[in-house]
């Protein structure tokens, strides 16, 4: 689907994009509030500037997206696939991100404040400046992240998070590309 259809589907009134393949789609600056991406392929797609608040972007994958300074806040973005996507300034308050895949992700000044990111991977993610304020990251893999100037306060954090020590058992991922499920 390209994106002058789902816009103007959009436009219609629909909200249900599930499974959509948006591959290297271009919505940057688009309002989407409240549609259903679940299971979406928007590997490569510009959503900058997107209002993407309230949204449900389950199981998306998201590789290497340009989210940044987006809205998402209050979004479903549980078991979503983030590796390498630019998250620079996004607007991530109070989002589900449980069991997300940020690997190598840029979370550059985002504001992740009282976000879910529990059982997230983060290995390689920058963090730096970025407001994880009341962030519950428990269970999360956080190892070789970039956290200078974050902002941990209030943070829900165990020393286990910080140290590595975290076993990841039985976590498994489903992800849909543009080439299909794997």
């Amino acid at each position: 689907m390209d994106a002058n259809r789902l816009l103007d589907l959009y436009a219609a009134g629909e909200r249900e994009f599930i499974g959509a393949n948006l591959h290297q789609v271009n919505l940057c600056g688009a309002n989407l509030m409240g549609a259903n991406f679940a299971e979406a392929d928007l590997s490569g797609a510009d959503l900058s500037q997107a209002n993407l608040s309230g949204c449900n972007l389950s199981r998306a994958n998201l590789t290497d997206a340009d989210i940044s300074g987006a809205k998402l806040s209050g979004a479903n973005l549980s078991e979503v696939n983030l590796i390498g996507a630019d998250l620079i300034r996004a607007n991530l308050e109070e989002t589900n991100m449980s069991r997300a895949d940020l690997r190598s992700a840029n979370l550059l000044l985002a504001n992740l404040l009282s976000a879910n990111l529990s059982e997230a991977e983060m290995s390689g993610a920058d963090f730096s400046g970025a407001n994880l304020k009341k962030a519950n990251l428990i269970a999360s893999n956080i190892n070789e992240a970039e956290i200078s100037g974050a902002d941990f306060t209030k943070a829900i954090v165990t020393e286990y998070e910080m140290t590595g020590k975290v076993l990841h058992i039985g976590l498994s991922h489903k992800w849909v590309t543009w080439a299909g499920c794997y």
